[in-house]
């Protein structure tokens, strides 16, 4: 339930990515200035990990859950109906601050398991938020097809406020809450960094991976939409349901750090993103070879991200939301990093380029684990 849940909520920051054109033409917008659809939803979201995630410290996650999810259905009710941009960024950018409700699921998952499957139930919760992530693009773009732009978030609307239905009457309550103001919450995230090594070193290799992640996926489309290959954006988006390997590995790798593999997971999985990077660089030559390094780089990033989540999520028990925010801001940034430096220097350098960049994140990465699971 929680990994639906995870998979619906997130799905509402990428429906926008294959409607850009029909709602360009609509509003009128230019086509180069229409992706700020796309930024006013990940800015918001990048705002809502550190403003609303700690939360789940705070309130009773019974109540915060389905009260964030029922406010996005208003959101995304009002998306569905906006008469003009202001309406609709204004509806985008609370959806995108409450979408962050994914990761206050995943802490919540970790207090409710036990210790010896925390980190499979982790995998398993989290392989919902990598489905919700890849069915979005293709959901949104069949029901454009059917019904127009708008369908898709009144879909998505009702879909989640039924979850939020469920998750009110099965969520148990919760007791022994922090006793701290909201403001010394957010204070308490950065304090976080301070106090403990392993958030450091597990929120600079969230940081490093998700460069490497995003510098993949956001520079792919450049290759494939030009000739040679020239192929249709149906086709392009197609490719990215094979990284669903990627989730079913996120759920093995949180079940080798229940035993305490979690580092030795950590440094096969990087070897295996550097591996990676050795088929994607034959894209043009090979869409087969492209597809092995999805599976392989979609593998080892979700078996990091996993591990990351598992590791840390042990340290403060009393602080898991704020232990997920603290670590889900440097995802984001590693985001943000990947997504600007692989269209700059596709620009300059091509698809080569981009590949011995992706290839030298995921080597410092590598050289960060060798350094780090060294004995204190």
């Amino acid at each position: 339930m929680f990994a639906v849940a995870c998979g619906l909520a997130v799905a509402n920051v990428y429906y926008a990515q294959p409607l850009l054109d029909a709602i360009s033409s609509e509003f009128d917008m230019g086509r180069s200035s229409v992706g700020i659809v796309i930024t006013v939803t990940q800015g918001f979201y990048a705002l809502g990990l550190l403003l609303l995630v700690p939360l789940g410290d705070l309130i009773n996650r019974r109540w915060l859950i389905p009260g964030q999810m029922f406010l996005s259905v208003i959101a995304l009710v009002t998306i569905a109906l906006a008469p003009g941009a202001g309406v609709l960024f204004s509806g985008l950018a609370v959806v995108g601050l409450l979408a962050v409700v994914t990761q206050t699921l995943v802490a919540y998952a970790a207090a409710l398991a036990p210790p010896s499957a925390r980190g499979r139930i982790i995998g398993l919760v989290t392989s919902g938020i990598v489905i919700g992530i890849l069915l979005a693009r293709s959901t949104a773009g069949i029901l454009t097809d059917l019904a127009g732009w708008r369908s898709v978030y009144l879909f998505s609307a009702g879909c989640l406020f039924i979850i939020a239905l469920t998750l009110l009457k099965f969520l148990p309550q919760e007791q022994h809450k922090a006793s701290l103001t909201y403001i010394q919450l957010l204070q308490s995230v950065f304090a976080l960094y301070r106090e403990e090594r392993v958030l450091r070193i597990r929120s600079l290799f969230g940081l490093l991976i998700f460069t490497a992640f995003s510098i993949f996926w956001t520079a792919l489309v450049l290759p494939l939409s030009m000739p040679p290959l020239s192929l249709s954006h149906t086709v392009i988006g197609a490719f990215g349901l094979v990284g669903v390997a990627g989730a079913l590995g996120a759920a093995r790798a949180g079940r080798l750090a229940d035993r305490g593999q979690g580092q030795h997971t950590t440094g096969l999985a990087l070897v295996i993103l550097m591996v990676s990077w050795l088929p994607i660089s034959y894209t043009k030559q090979s869409l087969a070879a492209l597809v092995v390094g999805i599976i392989l780089l979609d593998l080892a990033v979700q078996a990091v991200h996993v591990t990351n989540q598992s590791m840390i999520l042990k340290v403060r028990p009393e602080a898991r939301s704020r232990l997920t925010a603290a670590y889900m801001i440097f995802y984001s940034i590693g985001s943000a990093i990947g997504s600007i430096a692989s269209t700059s220097l596709y620009a300059h350098a091509g698809w080569t380029g981009v590949c011995w960049l992706g290839a030298g994140v995921s080597a410092i990465a590598l050289l960060l684990w060798v350094v780090t699971s060294r004995p204190k």
